[in-house]
């Protein structure tokens, strides 16, 4: 939270490529009445709250986001423009529809003729890789929505940015959206670093994909939702495998690399969560105040739990300092599996004890990435996809569209992987949690709340109920 006081409005500027010189084609297409365009000086507040603009800290103008939404007036005439889509990083939920939004609204609203596709990430615009780009359309992107992953194929790694750039020129591309996560945002602020060094007028769009919804200034990113609610019908499974045998244990454990936001989530939505473990907070393992002593507890009073854990928790319990820390393509720390840890160690503390428990562990990982999208996420991308046609028409660039106080807006690239939104554990989400579970706000002896007598009312007793 301290980041958000050193933001001005400064950061907040939305770079362009000129004077927007042509008439906007969207009501003549859609109709006068269908269309609301959104004036240069419509903003969204940064710092909502009436006591921070009442107080006058922020000055006469208090930051701002750009609102997003059509303008009167467009940069590129949108007969002869030419735009590309390039998806890169993990698989999420909803990128599909993500495309076809970006083409749909393109060719519907606007008229834009010449759209093409990237294969397999960034990897599509280095001429050496021999992917050649396709060409996309209201009639080749009809149905694609109704399946996960993504048509075009993605890919990690860090490609030459002014190779990239020769690509963009040969096809005389004027638009680039790139849909993904902070990584491949990066990627994209280094293609307009090689644009603008080559003082071309190409923009560059951003969509942010990212599962863990752990980029910062966005309310929340697509396909988060549908991954919480897919997790929750594997903690379904869980629970039920733990309910159905003598100190049944479900040891389920869902991504998030350095957040828990799919963790907290889908066990606030699931109900049947003991346990939450995520990367913001430590936890020990061992020691009254660890969270094998909390099981125990938890199967003498009830006879099972339930364990959620985030893939990026606990990692200091599962590496060894001598070992060296292997990094995948994007750079990022190859993960240990803190879930075959855990199984692990909570069967070794009870067979050290004499207590029969069945552990159940679940990794639907791959499963939770690869689900079409919800309904609600469907809707989302579909806004997310045709306001950054509106800012590419526009003439933006280097900026992303993002959701803020419920409004879209336009965020600028550098300010977005400034920083990585985690849970905070001061918040009302991770208190959500811990008040929903009846674990101690953190397993150990500082976080550990005093234990008072366990409050029972016959066999139906609610999981609050434990305390400890």
């Amino acid at each position: 939270m301290e980041a958000f006081r050193v933001v001005t409005s400064a950061d907040l500027a939305i770079k362009d490529l000129g004077p927007c010189r042509y008439p906007s084609p969207v009501a003549e297409k859609l109709g006068e009445k269908a269309t609301v365009y959104v004036g240069e000086a419509d903003k969204v507040l940064f710092d909502d709250r009436l006591s921070a603009v009442l107080s006058g800290a922020a000055g006469p103008r208090p930051p701002a986001f750009e609102l997003a939404g059509p303008r009167n007036r467009v940069f590129w005439e949108p007969k002869e423009m030419r735009a590309g889509i390039v998806t890169c990083g993990g698989l999420c939920p909803g990128v599909n529809n993500v495309i076809r939004g970006l083409v749909l609204t393109m060719a519907h609203s606007y008229g834009v003729q010449e759209i093409f596709g990237f294969r397999y990430g960034y990897e599509g615009l280095v001429a050496r890789f021999g992917h050649a780009p396709v060409r996309l359309d209201p009639r080749n992107v009809e149905e694609i929505h109704r399946m996960g992953g993504t048509v075009l194929g993605t890919s990690r790694g860090n490609q030459d940015p002014h190779q990239m750039v020769d690509t963009l020129v040969a096809m005389g591309i004027n638009v680039l959206f790139v849909v993904g996560g902070d990584g491949t945002i990066r990627g994209a602020m280094s293609i307009v670093r090689a644009i603008e060094e080559r003082r071309l007028s190409i923009g560059v769009i951003g969509v942010p994909k990212t599962i863990d919804n752990d980029i910062h200034f966005i309310d929340r990113s697509f396909g988060f939702e549908s991954a919480f609610a897919a997790a929750v019908d594997v903690i379904r499974s869980a629970h039920v495998e733990a309910s159905g045998a003598k100190n049944g244990i479900g040891l389920v454990k869902v991504m998030g690399r350095h957040s828990g936001f799919i963790a907290c989530s889908a066990a606030l939505a699931s109900a049947d969560v003991d346990v939450v473990l995520i990367p913001e907070v430590h936890a020990e393992l061992d020691g009254p105040c660890g969270l094998l002593a909390h099981l125990e507890r938890r199967l003498a009073r009830h006879g099972n739990a339930v364990v959620v854990v985030a893939e990026g928790a606990l990692q200091e319990h599962c590496a060894s300092s001598a070992e060296p820390m292997a990094t995948d393509l994007s750079g990022n720390i190859k993960l240990k599996d803190i879930g075959l840890v855990l199984r692990d160690r909570i069967n070794a503390h009870f067979r050290a004890r004499g207590v029969d428990a069945t552990l159940k562990y679940l990794d639907p990982s791959y499963h939770i990435r690869s689900v079409p999208a919800s309904p609600s996420d469907s809707v989302f991308c579909w806004n997310m996809a045709r306001n950054a046609v509106h800012a590419a028409m526009a003439g933006n660039t280097e900026m992303l569209i993002g959701r803020w106080h419920g409004r879209f807006v336009h965020v600028p690239m550098p300010l977005a992987v400034r920083m990585r939104k985690q849970v905070e554990p001061t918040d009302d989400l991770w208190m959500a949690v811990v008040e929903a579970t009846g674990q101690p706000l953190a397993f150990h002896e500082a976080g550990l709340r005093v234990e008072a007598p366990p409050v029972v009312h016959g066999q139906g007793a609610g999981r609050g109920a434990l305390v400890a």
